[in-house]
């Protein structure tokens, strides 16, 4: 059984170490994966996009468990959900959204029997005291409707999607990756009838370049490229560098292609 573990506590974070031993105290012979723990402090939409992006690929039934948790203590709910067959433990504050917008959930239950809990939660840590034991539990076959009841809705985010006209995109920037790409909300669908040859031009913020490549090694070092990344979205980056800091720009930087 795979667990995988996606959450905003940072990559040296002790953090992540107690949600590991609360998961392996109670499963030792489940496999951990980290998919990311350098989500930005509080970036649901990053790290609901990162979940949408990586999630669908594992074995299925997979344990997905991700903390990003602002509203840690609040009345906010923490979900068991299923997509496809694939399975989340998560609280609902839009992490699941870009799933959600994907493909509907199968499953949603709100997750409240404390049998499953820690003795002791802490207000402040639900990750390590409810989402790390319930996950654990999972893996070992516990029937998801003994969590607590069916839970009809997930928690909605509003995202800024790209809009295209008639000679002309205009989208952002919405993640920044391990790379300094810059990763746009521009999808290869929107540029299927697009030129890719130097009529087009694609300006972020002040900058600009010309041409839609297939890969990064199709220009030299340090060039501005666009190109179409993995997930299917239009990225910029400068060969061999990182774009985000040798243009300045990050997320929500405007992006327009034209032609």
């Amino acid at each position: 059984m795979i667990i995988t573990l996606t959450t905003d506590f940072g990559a040296s974070s002790p953090y992540v170490a107690a949600l590991k031993g609360v998961i392996l105290s109670i499963n030792p012979q489940v496999q951990l994966v980290d998919i990311s723990h350098t989500i930005p402090p509080q970036q649901i939409r990053l790290a609901a996009q990162v979940l949408a992006n990586t999630t669908p690929l594992f074995p299925a039934g997979t344990i997905h468990v991700a903390v990003v948790d602002p509203g840690v203590g609040t009345s906010r709910d923490i979900l068991y959900a299923e997509f496809g067959d694939q399975r989340y433990v998560c609280p609902d504050n839009g992490l699941l959204d870009r799933l959600a917008d994907r493909h509907l959930p199968t499953k949603i239950i709100c997750v409240n029997e404390a049998q499953y809990f820690r003795p002791q939660v802490a207000p402040t840590f639900h990750g390590r005291d409810i989402m790390a034991p319930v996950a654990g539990h999972l893996s070992l076959g516990l029937a998801p409707d003994l969590l607590g009841p069916r839970h009809e809705t997930l928690v909605n985010l509003q995202w800024q999607e790209a809009e295209k006209m008639a000679n002309r995109i205009e989208g952002e920037v919405v993640e920044v990756d391990s790379f300094g790409n810059l990763i746009t909300n521009i999808t290869r669908d929107m540029l299927a009838d697009v030129p890719t040859d130097e009529t087009v031009a694609i300006r972020c913020d002040d900058h600009e370049t010309r041409s839609i490549f297939q890969t990064y090694g199709d220009q030299p070092a340090m060039t501005l490229v666009a190109l179409i990344g993995s997930n299917d979205n239009l990225e910029i980056a400068i060969v061999d560098e990182s774009a985000t800091i040798m243009l300045g720009v990050g997320v929500g930087a405007p992006v327009e292609v034209s032609w």
